[in-house]
């Protein structure tokens, strides 16, 4: 076989011209573009710390601002809940006035109102006495026959309803 021959003569060459685009490969890469990556890569590394560092610094100054933040926020509330104490306080005290203001006009009226009914009994009763002494006299003079006198019936109606 003919091409079998041909490879110890063609072998050779192609070993050498193989070593030497390997060579060149490895000067070209190895020396003039792994170096250039490298500092590429050294280079990104670097920013990316940078980075982390200012977000990690920008991280602790909002948790400073938060802090800060909330320690204004609950001295706020605090505050507020004393003005709103405050303001209940005095809201409940004004309330209180008020309150007995209007207790006392109302005693007072129900004071009024109280010696109005009793007037208004006392001569509702003496009117009752009047009208029963009368009835008794009629009705006396009806069934009986008899007339009595205006005295002895409002007397005896006093009698009654004293014990009644």
């Amino acid at each position: 076989m003919p091409q079998i021959e041909q490879l110890s003569e063609v072998f050779a060459s192609q070993v050498f011209w193989l070593l030497v685009i390997f060579g060149l490969l490895f000067l070209v890469v190895g020396l003039g573009m792994v170096p250039k990556i490298m500092g590429t890569v050294d280079l990104r590394d670097q920013q990316i710390s940078g980075d982390l560092a200012a977000a990690q610094a920008a991280r602790d100054a909002a948790d400073r601002e938060e802090e800060a933040w909330r320690k204004r926020e609950n001295e706020n509330r605090t505050a507020a809940q004393g003005l709103i104490a405050e303001a209940k306080a005095a809201a409940a005290k004004a309330s209180e006035a008020k309150l007995a203001a209007a207790q006392t006009r109302l005693d007072a009226r129900l004071a009024e109102a109280e010696a109005g009914i009793d007037a208004a009994r006392a001569s509702a009763m003496a009117e009752i006495e009047s009208v029963a002494a009368d009835a008794a006299r009629d009705i006396v003079a009806r069934i009986a026959g008899a007339e009595v006198e205006a005295a002895a019936a409002e007397a005896a109606v006093k009698e009654v309803m004293a014990h009644g």
